[in-house]
């Protein structure tokens, strides 16, 4: 193919064309250049090259539908994963907002079981304080009573020493000894 394209370069020259030349002469430039357009298309056609073409163009579209459905079919999918993240991302929001809520209840319930044991831990030391005061205010009283009753004791005697006479004191002993023999027999 390339001796023939060579070959008709080189008869188509302008040098072999003439103007003056009659028509059907391959001295005539058109006419010349007529006749190698025709063997050209002719040799086309020979090798099937619009066929070629024709076949290249349409495997070339095949390709681009095919790589439009793929396409739209990455898209698609595209769509549906971005549809489930959006939809996962929904429901992490929901859960951690759930999370915060229940973990606001739980401070909040604790906070009030701190305030409840705290008030017991009170009640219950203030029980014990008052506990104290009262068993040394008791402690105090009895000692106070014992102090008093010494101090009476004494102070009995004391008068009992200077009123009484030898006398009065047999008779209180023998008395005394009268009233212990009755409560014993």
């Amino acid at each position: 193919m390339k001796t023939l394209s060579i070959l008709l370069a080189l008869t188509a020259t302008p040098a072999l064309a003439a103007t003056d030349a009659p028509f059907f002469s391959l001295y005539n430039t058109n006419f010349t250049v007529g006749i190698a357009f025709l063997i050209f298309v002719g040799i086309l056609l020979w090798a099937k090259v619009p066929a070629r073409i024709t076949s290249m163009l349409d495997k070339r579209s095949t390709d681009i539908r095919s790589e439009l459905e793929e396409a739209r079919a990455l898209r698609e999918e595209a769509k549906a994963l971005l549809a489930s993240y959006e939809r996962k991302q929904k429901e992490v929001i929901e859960q951690s907002e759930r999370i915060v809520a229940k973990a606001r209840q739980d401070a909040i319930h604790a906070s009030e079981q701190a305030k409840l044991t705290l008030q017991d831990t009170v009640a219950r030391r203030i029980k014990g304080a008052e506990d104290q005061i009262a068993a040394a205010e008791a402690g105090a009283i009895k000692e106070v009573r014992e102090r008093a009753i010494q101090v009476a004791v004494a102070a009995a005697r004391d008068v009992l020493a200077r009123q009484m006479t030898p006398e009065s004191r047999s008779a209180s002993i023998d008395a005394s000894i009268d009233q212990v023999g009755q409560k014993l027999h």
